[in-house]
């Protein structure tokens, strides 16, 4: 009878209890919030970063309210930020550079001279290779700019409105890096 009570009491706090974390992509649990200094971030969307069939990062956005619209989150004077966990092992620092330095290309329609030194500051928070479990997050915060963390230690900030509309263009542009893992992000 005791065991029986404890098989039902299991069953009911299983399905009563919330998940501590809102989706699984390609085997990462992502979390359902976030935080850009103490402002509270939900979900937006998450999707899946892949390159020749090979399953990169999951990256998920994070915002303050749920939306759908691309150009108003990239133009927004708000908390926001995007997490990757790398799934693939041992992406060398000089391939994210490269890809960084080719999404801000597509982002900025090839204008980047003005952002120039805001790059490289960038692209100095990635001088080792990405392994699997790794976890970057970068968060805009308006007035403090682009944190860049990796496994929640901070590598490097990053000022600039400007800068950050090109980041977040990467992933939400109209030339993203990735035009399936845009349409997750944004929950479509």
């Amino acid at each position: 009878m005791l065991k029986r009570c404890i098989m039902i009491a299991l069953a009911v706090l299983t399905v009563v209890l919330p998940s501590c974390s809102a989706e699984t992509v390609g085997g990462v649990a992502v979390p359902d919030t976030l935080t850009a200094g103490n402002v509270p971030l939900v979900l937006n969307g998450v999707g899946l970063r892949q390159r020749f069939f090979m399953k990169i990062y999951a990256g998920a956005l994070y915002l303050e309210k749920k939306s759908s619209d691309a150009r108003k989150i990239i133009a927004a004077e708000a908390p926001m930020a995007i997490r990757m966990h790398f799934i693939h092992d041992g992406v060398p620092s000089r391939k994210l550079i490269e890809a960084w330095n080719e999404g801000f290309e597509n982002s900025t329609r090839g204008d980047t001279a003005a952002l120039a030194s805001q790059i490289e500051k960038f692209n100095a928070c990635f001088t080792e290779a990405a392994r699997a479990g790794d976890v970057y997050d970068i968060i805009y915060s308006p007035g403090q700019g682009i944190r860049v963390y990796k496994k929640n230690q901070l590598r490097g900030a990053i000022q600039g409105t400007a800068f950050k509309k090109a980041l977040f263009g990467i992933w939400l542009g109209e030339k993203p890096a990735d035009q399936n893992l845009k349409e997750d992000m944004l929950g479509k």
